[in-house]
């Protein structure tokens, strides 16, 4: 970081002679470029090695030095470079114009070598510490986005092993949560213009809801394997014990979310979802009867995915339905069983969901 043979400095003046006396100066102690026009300065500027510190004559044929420093400015190249105006303009007016344009110092002509080199070593130090901190920056900056990356794959993938305790239960809904996990994606995208929901429907909200769609049924973990298992129809008390999986996801999570030490943004998506995921628009769903915008977008959302995958895919109780049939279902739910805009932007690109399902199939492609 002291090593200052490798700093650079460009002194520009139109006169040789002066080119010459800084040079003679400068050169025991630094590398030293030189130019002797103002069109030659930008390129030399522009060009490795790039320098640390420019003197530039102020008066100078054609491009004078406020004209240069407008154009090393402008360029991002070289905007960031220090400058020290040198010039036998002594004035005060002068010397208010360079430092009102940008420049960090203001030396006259005839220079004294004192003056000169105590003024080029305080420059170069003071933008050595700029270019440390700004590397400390850039490098903190690096370091917090890989560290929130790795957080973000280790909630990921807690969720998805959360997610798969509840599977593991029901080997036949194998893919059921990536199936879900892209629908809600994809419709909760395709609502964000909607002026119902766009409000609501961030990209923030959108990613927070596709990263908790996983947990909607991990009540199930807390259902009998008699019941979750069962090839028939359930009996009037064994559905009541299937529809408290509801609650008991939202209660699990709760739980997850207490022993948290702060707040958790997706876990207040993952509980809506995980209990109400089951209610329907006309208010004859569970478990709280919740009725049209009553019920969370979250849940809406999550309601039109997970009942499309349960009509299309096989279960133990049941054969998957052919596409066109669960497309009528889902329209004839429209503004019963379903929100009656997501049900309309849902079967408006119906052909795309039935393509999530068919690339994650329940049994292996052959």
């Amino acid at each position: 970081m002291n090593d200052k043979k490798m700093q650079t400095i460009l002194v520009v003046d139109d006169s040789p002679e002066n080119v010459t006396v800084l040079s003679e100066l400068l050169q025991p102690d630094y590398r030293v470029r030189v130019a002797t026009t103002g069109v030659r300065a930008l390129q030399v500027a522009a060009s490795q090695p790039c320098p640390d510190l420019i003197l530039l004559d102020v008066m100078m044929p054609e491009m004078d030095g406020y004209e240069v420093f407008e154009n090393l400015r402008a360029n991002p190249q070289t905007s960031a470079i220090p400058v020290i105006f040198v010039t036998a303009m002594d004035s005060m007016e002068s010397e208010l114009r360079g430092l009102d344009a940008g420049a960090v110092d203001y030396i006259t002509k005839p220079i004294l070598p004192q003056i000169v080199m105590a003024r080029v070593r305080t420059q170069l130090e003071l933008k050595q510490a700029r270019d440390w901190l700004s590397n400390q920056n850039a490098y903190l900056e690096a370091e917090v986005a890989r560290r929130m990356r790795e957080n973000e794959l280790i909630q990921n993938i807690g969720i998805r092993a959360l997610a798969h305790l509840a599977e593991i239960r029901d080997p036949e809904t194998g893919y059921h949560i990536l199936r879900t996990q892209a629908y809600v994606q994809h419709l909760a995208e395709s609502l964000q213009q909607h002026p119902r929901f766009s409000g609501v429907l961030s990209d923030h909200y959108v990613q927070l809801l596709t990263r908790s769609a996983p947990l909607h049924d991990i009540g199930k973990i807390g259902i009998p394997d008699a019941i979750l298992h069962k090839p028939g129809p359930l009996t009037v008390e064994e559905w009541q014990i299937m529809k408290t999986h509801a609650k008991l996801g939202r209660d699990a999570i709760e739980m997850a979310e207490c022993d948290a030490t702060r707040n958790v943004e997706f876990l207040t998506l993952a509980k809506e979802i995980a209990q109400w995921h089951h209610e329907q628009w006309d208010g004859g769903g569970y478990p709280d009867g919740l009725a049209g915008d009553a019920i969370p977008v979250s849940a809406r959302i999550m309601a039109v995915a997970d009942v499309f995958d349960s009509l299309i895919s096989r279960r133990v109780y049941k054969p998957p339905l052919p596409a066109a049939d669960v497309k009528i279902i889902i329209a004839e739910g429209r503004g019963r069983h379903f929100d009656p805009d997501m049900a309309d932007v849902f079967l408006a690109d119906f052909d795309f969901y039935c393509d999530i399902a068919h690339h994650y199939p329940d049994t292996p492609k052959r």
